[in-house]
């Protein structure tokens, strides 16, 4: 829906308005700031989806990292987990979501309802590990950014937009219609705007809405629906357990990480659905579980890593391949077992 979040990247060395309450609220210290981060970039990935954590407050952390004089690794690490991690809340957060929600047979909100404590659970793992990983880092201390600095208007029309955009999400949920017809709508109020301020042109909306991306999308499923078709959907079935136990879950949820990994996310939930999606809710969300969370264990798990890889190149702070794969070692066996845990209780808690 927010189509024309482009037109509020922040310039070089200039934080965009997410950058300033982790920074001014930090005084300093960098394990508060630690904590703003993973605020930040947790809404943002369960509202805006992943790529905005990562195309748009990745490089806000690194300005306001600077800003403050703190070592970035922890923040910018921090968006690439998060990205994947805080992606598990709601359907429209993750294009892996939408997919199995739509396979699901649940309401938006039963959705957001079932997978609440399992976003909980992975922010809180990744909390716990990156503080005692990048303890070194956190060390090193940092200082209040200048008061005096320039700031950024807060897009308050963007928000009030994209509030009424998640609004209406719950009401076609309600409706019983496609949630699509709500992100058309904030997306058509945003571009139209846009375009009236002279913010934007019709080329570059287009290139928003991504045509190529839903093409390679559709093309992808082809591919993988084909591929399943013929024998690869038997050996997957072959692995997966049956039933909703905890044992089940985990087993699916840690079958599914495995095979994102290898394959890439969005073909490994496109291959899942067709098995998951007949043994009921849970299994399925519990796959959902596994293609989020196993990406943070190698970058060509999902597109987002590796978007975030090229946007760290770009600003001349690339990551370390040894340093991703140790902490994705620390993070995604914890985080598996953390959501897919949480995922069991809140079965039994609301059921389906």
């Amino acid at each position: 829906a927010p189509c024309d979040a482009p037109h509020q990247t922040p310039r070089p060395g200039r934080p965009w308005p997410a950058g300033h309450p982790p920074a001014r609220a930090c005084h300093g210290q960098t394990r508060p700031l630690l904590g703003g981060v993973f605020v930040v970039a947790s809404l943002i990935t369960a509202v805006l989806s992943l790529d905005a954590t990562v195309v748009l407050l990745t490089p806000v952390v690194l300005a306001t990292a600077a800003r403050v004089g703190a070592r970035p690794r922890p923040y910018v690490y921090a968006c690439a987990h998060l990205a994947n991690s805080a992606s598990l809340l709601l359907p429209v957060s993750n294009l892996t979501n939408l997919l199995a929600f739509t396979a699901s047979g649940l309401s938006f909100t039963r959705f957001a309802a079932l997978m609440a404590l399992p976003w909980l659970a992975a922010i809180a793992v990744e909390y716990a590990v990156f503080r005692r990983a990048f303890r070194d880092d956190l060390a090193a201390g940092a200082h209040a950014p200048d008061p005096e600095a320039e700031r950024t208007p807060v897009p308050v029309f963007t928000l009030v937009v994209l509030a009424l955009t998640l609004a209406g999400f719950v009401v076609t949920s309600f409706e019983g219609a496609e949630p699509l017809w709500a992100a058309l709508a904030g997306a058509l109020v945003l571009a139209v705007r846009a375009l009236a301020k002279r913010e934007t042109t019709p080329l570059a909306v287009v290139r928003s809405a991504n045509p190529l991306f839903c093409l390679f999308v559709l093309a992808l499923g082809v591919v993988v629906k084909a591929v399943v078709d013929n024998g690869l959907g038997d050996g997957i079935a072959a692995l997966l357990p049956d039933g909703d136990t905890l044992p089940a879950l985990l087993g699916v949820a840690v079958v599914a990480a495995l095979l994102a990994n290898l394959i890439n996310n969005l073909p490994a939930i496109l291959a899942l659905l067709p098995i998951v999606a007949a043994a009921g809710p849970g299994p399925l969300l519990a796959a959902l579980i596994g293609v989020n969370l196993g990406p943070n264990l190698t970058y060509v798990g999902s597109l987002a890593t590796l978007l975030w890889r090229r946007i760290l190149h770009v600003h001349g702070d690339a990551p370390e391949l040894g340093h991703f794969t140790r902490l994705g070692i620390a993070t995604v066996p914890a985080t598996l077992l953390a959501s897919t845990l949480a995922l069991w209780g809140s079965l039994h808690l609301i059921g389906v």
